[in-house]
């Protein structure tokens, strides 16, 4: 399984074993974290579930922009597009490209170590312009579950053509409402991230990719900074 995955996947794991710590607390305490725990687990297991399928996800962003996630296995491998770049995930690269000059420019660095720890940085630049991650909708909804003033409500909704369970939280890290589909694919996202506004909305699913998606863009510089890269 490449880096990427495996972030995603031990993030996954670790949001849902620090809920199961409930520390000195009266019931109902008890019983309000356990809630706030089955949410965050419910929709972390569809997130991490979603690592091991092949699909295509494309996003709407505000001003008309767009994003994608694109996965396949067999080897494991993922790319996300965002206005302006590019993050491609493999076993044999992480490749940064940013696609705003005449022509792309993209850099390869060697993959996470498998089993490292995980970190969002990894997903920084996409988060930055408006693609929200899993590990960083994972992480607030961890935020949230271990905040004893967040309030949380969950609904049901369809995001293109898929049903998605979704939470609406209001709480000190910040409001924000994330929606995931029955499959595990993020359906949607608004809130705030690190004092940015962000809104997506998932505006076509397939489970079928163009392999395409894992190369750098055409015509581009590529600079290979990997050990023993030129």
């Amino acid at each position: 399984m490449p880096a990427a995955s495996t972030t995603l996947r031990m993030l996954a794991v670790s949001v849902i074993a620090s809920l199961t710590v409930t520390g000195c607390q009266t019931f109902e305490d008890a019983g309000v974290a356990m809630g706030r725990s089955e949410l965050v687990n419910d929709l972390a297991a569809r997130l991490d579930r979603a690592l091991e399928l092949t699909y295509s996800a494309d996003y709407q962003l505000p001003g008309g922009q767009s994003a994608a996630i694109v996965q396949a296995q067999d080897p494991a491998r993922s790319a996300y597009t965002y206005p302006g770049g590019r993050l491609t995930v493999t076993p044999e690269a992480i490749t940064r490209c940013t696609t705003t000059g005449a022509r792309p420019k993209c850099t390869l660095v060697a993959p996470p170590t498998p089993g490292s720890k995980p970190t969002v940085t990894l997903f920084g630049e996409a988060n930055r312009q408006g693609l929200v991650t899993p590990p960083v909708v994972v992480g607030l909804l961890s935020a949230a579950a271990l905040d004893p003033q967040a309030v949380i409500k969950q609904s049901d909704t369809t995001v293109a053509g898929h049903h998605a369970a979704c939470v609406e939280v209001q709480g000190s890290p910040g409001d924000f409402t994330a929606c995931v589909t029955t499959e595990g694919v993020l359906g949607s996202f608004t809130g705030s991230v690190d004092g940015k506004p962000m809104d997506l909305a998932l505006s076509r699913y397939s489970e079928t990719v163009d392999t395409r998606a894992f190369d750098p863009p055409a015509g581009a510089g590529v600079v290979d900074r990997r050990p023993g890269g030129s």
